[in-house]
């Protein structure tokens, strides 16, 4: 039987692959548009996340709405998915055991989605996808082809939060994912 949305929602909320199934409010599955040219991945659901159940709907999530308005990207065109989809106690670093957990569903979804770009929120996210040793101070920003997909990093915008210096930088990055995606369209 071939995959669908509604099979891979069912199954990612009655995952228990690994501990964090027993502290979620809810399995933060990924929103958007399904046929997305430009997927988001972040690493992990945070508290207001978990209480929702829709990925980037905090602080973070606000700010990063407001880059992509800044560079004309409707956030209903695009796709939003974390690696993990249960929050980690306390916002913690999720543990390879608990990404490894999760990483089928993302990779499924990448499959039903079929995006043109998958952008990277963050360090854990680029070291998951891009590479196990990418730096993301010197690295965001730069096209990696996988396979059919091209692949960016950007600073996760919780970091912008704490370190506002970096904004400026996160803004140039995603003035060059917008200006790829009109590329490739």
């Amino acid at each position: 039987m071939s995959d669908n949305w509604e099979i891979l929602r069912r199954e990612c909320e009655s995952c228990q692959g690994c501990e964090l199934h027993k502290t979620r409010t809810n399995c933060v599955f990924g929103v958007g548009n399904e046929n997305a040219d430009l997927l988001f991945v972040g690493e992990a659901p945070g508290d207001n996340e978990d209480k929702t159940g829709i990925p980037f709907v905090g602080r973070a999530g606000k700010l990063l709405d407001e880059y992509l308005n800044a560079v004309d990207i409707p956030r209903e065109s695009v796709y939003i998915a974390n690696i993990l989809k249960c929050r980690p106690p306390k916002n913690r670093d999720p543990l390879p055991a608990e990404e490894d957990a999760c990483m089928d569903f993302l990779r499924r979804q990448v499959k039903l989605i079929n995006p043109k770009m998958i952008v990277c929120l963050g360090r854990i996210s680029a070291m998951r996808l891009i590479r196990p040793d990418y730096k993301i101070t010197k690295e965001h920003g730069e096209w990696v082809q996988k396979g059919n997909f091209l692949i960016t990093a950007v600073y996760h915008p919780a970091l912008l939060l704490r370190d506002p210096r970096r904004k400026e930088d996160m803004l140039e990055d995603m003035k060059k994912i917008k200006s790829k995606l009109d590329e490739l369209n």
